[in-house]
């Protein structure tokens, strides 16, 4: 009798393994963005998610959980369970965790179930100034060494990494100016208290229009739809091909480890949200190249994207670890 319950009871947990499998999930995720309420990270992830909930079938309860440039929230979740409950929401700031000295974790870790959307990066400057093309601002760079003035956010933010990127193709001698995000940096572009700024184009889309600062070109190899008459980098700079495309990214992750049955339902589910109408209308409303990868091409993706940032930011000097100490080939 005793034998007969034993092998009962095996045959039940071999019977329920995958019937749990199937049910996932079975309660409430829980989504971390890494940037705060109102800003683009939290803005894509709560247009997409709710769309994601219906496949799903459970809500995405979100928190914002801010700081470290991301590193807090990225900690977190690598800290939780490998389990499909805890999803990282967040922006392309890991992949410099280990070159700029902020962590020695970065999306390698994770599994991506979705990268969503890219952002566009472009150059604007204030309107009285004396250039309106990329070639003329470099000519009137070089004919006025350190004059210049160029909005920063800091080491590794869009801002340095698009500068350097021009200049490992020419000589741009600018005075870089601080300022704590690209919002206060426009604004000061605006002002007149700097000349030039890089920026997302979604983030200058709406002054450009309205006629509060000019775009000078596009980080991309063609024309943005949004503003076809401004002509992509590579009419100057054809060799920055190499580098392109490139700009901040959006995207859904799990902690490695996670089973296969809960990413694949994830991945379905998020896949279908960056499908929905209103998601693409948002992409396409502010510039954003809409993606929506996941998987070998996603993990593609993200290695191409570190490997081009991160040589960027150290051959300019703003690293603290060589790209060589982990491995991050040269692109």
């Amino acid at each position: 009798m005793k034998k007969l319950l034993l092998g009962a009871a095996a045959l039940a947990i071999m019977t329920a393994g995958p019937v749990l499998a199937q049910d996932y999930p079975t309660k409430d995720l829980q989504g971390i963005i890494q940037w705060g309420a109102g800003g683009s990270t939290d803005v894509v992830m709560r247009s997409v998610t709710p769309h994601a909930e219906d496949v799903l079938g459970v809500d995405v309860v979100m928190q914002n959980k801010t700081g470290g440039v991301g590193a807090i929230a990225t900690k977190f979740v690598y800290a939780q369970k490998a389990d499909g409950y805890t999803l990282l929401m967040g922006a392309e700031n890991p992949q410099l965790y280990k070159v700029m000295g902020l962590g020695d974790i970065d999306y390698s870790n994770f599994i991506p179930i979705d990268i969503l959307a890219r952002g566009v990066p472009m150059l604007v400057a204030k309107n009285d100034a004396p250039y309106n093309t990329l070639q003329e601002l470099i000519d009137y760079t070089q004919a006025h060494p350190g004059e210049v003035k160029v909005g920063s956010t800091g080491p590794g933010g869009l801002p340095s990494v698009v500068t350097a990127m021009l200049q490992s193709q020419v000589d741009l001698p600018m005075t870089a100016v601080p300022y704590d995000g690209d919002g206060p940096a426009l604004t000061a572009l605006m002002g007149g208290a700097i000349d030039v700024m890089p920026a997302v184009l979604g983030a200058a889309l709406e002054n450009i229009k309205a006629g509060r600062m000019k775009p000078i070109t596009v980080i991309e190899t063609e024309a943005n739809s949004v503003l076809p008459d401004v002509p992509p980098v590579t009419d100057t700079l054809p060799d920055l091909a190499t580098y392109l495309p490139w700009g901040p990214f959006f995207g859904v992750f799990v902690k490695e480890g996670t089973p296969d049955d809960a990413v694949t339902k994830l991945t379905e589910a998020y896949q279908k949200g960056a499908e929905s109408e209103d998601f693409t209308k948002l992409m396409d409303e502010r510039g954003y190249q809409l993606m929506n990868i996941s998987g070998d091409e996603a993990r593609q993706f993200l290695d191409h994207w570190q490997s081009v940032t991160s040589w960027l930011v150290y051959d300019a000097g703003i690293a603290k670890n060589s790209p060589e100490e982990f491995d991050i080939p040269k692109p």
